[in-house]
């Protein structure tokens, strides 16, 4: 690769890290992981091609051009939380990415599910989806609840926080974020 090239994908992937919170790369590595999935089965299930999933997640292209392939990810990406959390099997997983395959959008999720707002800054869901993904990256739900519940009796809060968003919905999560922005 050439220096124009190796440009070009850098800025590809500056300009993919504004607008979805990351790299596509990563992004679709870790859904890929999370989700058992390999690249062509990703691609199907968010209608894309293969060769332009490769790029996307290369950086020879920054921008996914289709809404409903978004709001795909974004599905996915939940599906991802609720495989890691517990609450969903491997089983209703792939039964729900089949449904996911097969929404055209705009009912699989809401417009507070987007990843950023219109002034560029990720959201409260992107904020906590974040949070939750680095604590359920360093243990898994039921050793995060362990500590909860020996953090309880002398710090409450904290145990708090762990369950919710180390063990929690989303859901649960961005609720109790906004309580806490004051």
């Amino acid at each position: 690769m050439d220096t124009a090239q190796q440009e070009a994908t850098a800025r590809a992937r500056e300009l993919q890290r504004s607008w979805y919170g990351e790299p596509l790369g990563a992004l679709f590595r870790r859904l890929i992981d999370d989700l058992g999935l390999n690249q062509a089965r990703l691609a199907a299930v968010l209608g894309l091609s293969a060769p332009m999933l490769s790029q996307l997640m290369s950086g020879q292209r920054a921008k996914i051009g289709n809404p409903a392939v978004v709001q795909r990810v974004q599905a996915l990406q939940e599906l991802a939380g609720q495989v890691a959390d517990g609450s969903v099997s491997a089983a209703e997983a792939t039964d729900r990415m089949d449904e996911i395959k097969k929404s055209q959008g705009g009912s699989v999720l809401t417009a507070n599910s987007q990843t950023t707002s219109s002034s560029g800054a990720p959201t409260v869901r992107r904020v906590v989806r974040e949070i939750q993904s680095l604590l359920r990256s360093v243990a898994a739900a039921g050793d995060i609840i362990e500590a909860a519940d020996s953090l309880a009796p002398v710090h409450p809060e904290l145990a708090e926080f762990l369950r919710v968003y180390g063990a929690g919905r989303t859901a649960d999560a961005v609720a109790h974020y906004e309580a806490h922005q004051n």
